[in-house]
């Protein structure tokens, strides 16, 4: 389970709640399929679609030196009817 960072929760996050969508952050080197089996076999549901993103870092400057924050990627995670994660649920409501 070290690829799925966190749990997101924004408006957009909550409002895919109803849907039976759920919104993790992921390490950036994650392909789909490996994070829909992660998914699958942590939280025992089962998948129907795995929607991806990658969100830029932010641009960081200390002093002279320009750096930027790390990439990520934004899993959105479809379940089957009938399935759900049972940690994020309480957020349904």
């Amino acid at each position: 389970m070290d690829g799925i960072k966190y749990a997101v929760f924004t408006e957009k996050s909550l409002r895919l709640l109803g849907k039976n969508q759920y919104t993790f952050n992921v390490e950036s080197g994650f392909t789909k399929t490996e994070i829909k089996h992660w998914v699958e076999l942590f939280f025992g549901v089962k998948v129907v679609a795995v929607n991806s993103h990658r969100l830029p870092g932010k641009g960081r400057r200390m002093g002279p030196i320009l750096g930027h924050t790390m990439h990520y990627k934004r899993m959105i995670i479809t379940l089957q009817p009938g399935y759900s994660i049972p940690l994020l649920d309480r957020e349904k409501n």
